[in-house]
């Protein structure tokens, strides 16, 4: 169901790298928000174009800073690398 389908990349990947602050939308988490169509969302990459952008995807907020505005890019980069408790340099 598209249910799971998004608890497989938001929650189950927080609760797996053990970021307790992040991976649901609720007071006090750090939250970087999709805003997709469902009936039109499609994945259009290919091996030979894999950075095309998918079809669909029309707001994309990360730190509450838009990356995808009205499905285009805006060249925001408010993101930072998160490394679980595994992580070794």
């Amino acid at each position: 169901s598209l249910e799971d389908a998004i608890r497989k990349f938001s929650a189950l990947p927080a609760e797996r790298m053990r970021f307790t602050d992040r991976g649901v939308l609720k007071s006090g988490m750090w939250a970087d928000v999709v805003i997709f169509d469902p009936d039109t969302i499609r994945d259009v990459a290919t091996f030979d174009n894999p950075n095309e952008l998918s079809h669909g995807m029309e707001y994309v907020l990360i730190n509450g800073v838009p990356v995808i505005d009205n499905g285009r890019m805006t060249g925001s980069t408010p993101g930072k690398v998160l490394r679980g408790p595994a992580y070794t340099p």
